[in-house]
């Protein structure tokens, strides 16, 4: 029951409401093509430097990232944040979870700042958004400044499998949790995409599939990785494995 509860506390964070700036006024949402997908960004800020910032497993803009829209010095910093392939607003079409989504998120990431005319800028990501943040900064290093990732993971342990399956049915989630992500993909679309992002989690341990470990030895970045300690979801010692390996 404790460990349920801190799990629940964990998404309740991340997805407590229906995030949108107080201001509102003054961040506009763009959508631009890349690939198959139509994908939602907003820029702001004026600063020299530069930053994309890439949300969390089934995480938003919004759900994600508020406090630091709302809280960086857009005098001394330039945000782009999105919603990866088929998250948020970034759909249709819906999104595919395979072994290379990681890779496919980065890949798109770094397009997006292409695009925007940002040839160099540092890397932030939560969670999963973290993991394809490491391949980001791994595959472009000449782009990339610096990199900040918490909540990353380079593989995937049999106690998180087990911790994602207490989750898996997003009927047994808390009103308070459930409601905001429904507003967000729909009951059913929610439902499924939860259920797929467990799924394709599991596959990856049964296959023993490295997510981002071949990866770290061509960071060449400042990085700094954190780690809760309390984090549920993501062992702890995935932060100590980063750090030796990057």
């Amino acid at each position: 029951m404790f460990a349920r509860h801190i799990i629940k506390c964990k998404i309740g964070y991340l997805y407590s409401s229906t995030y949108r700036p107080s201001n509102s006024t003054d961040v506009k949402e763009h959508r631009v093509k890349i690939g198959k997908h139509h994908i939602n960004y907003i820029k702001v800020g004026h600063g020299p430097h530069s930053c994309i910032l890439t949300p969390g497993g089934l995480g938003t803009i919004w759900t994600n990232y508020k406090p630091q829209i709302e809280g960086f010095d857009r005098s001394k910093f330039t945000l782009v944040v999105w919603d990866p392939p088929g998250f948020g607003k970034s759909y249709p079409p819906e999104r595919e979870f395979t072994s290379d989504s990681y890779g496919n998120d980065a890949d798109t990431g770094y397009e997006l700042m292409k695009i925007l005319g940002i040839p160099r800028f540092s890397v932030l990501g939560w969670s999963a958004g973290g993991s394809a943040s490491l391949v980001l900064a791994a595959k472009h290093p000449d782009a990339v400044r610096k990199l900040v990732v918490w909540g990353a993971n380079a593989y995937i342990l049999p106690t998180e499998i087990a911790a994602y399956r207490k989750i898996a049915d997003v009927n047994t989630w808390a009103k308070h949790l459930r409601v905001p992500m429904v507003e967000v993909y729909g009951k059913e679309r929610f439902a499924q995409y939860w259920a797929r992002w467990v799924d394709c989690m599991s596959v990856a341990l049964e296959a023993k599939m490295d997510i981002c470990s071949e990866h770290l030895k061509n960071i060449k970045c400042p990085t700094l990785v954190l780690h809760g300690c309390k984090d549920p979801l993501v062992d702890p010692v995935h932060a100590p494995y980063l750090i030796q390996n990057i």
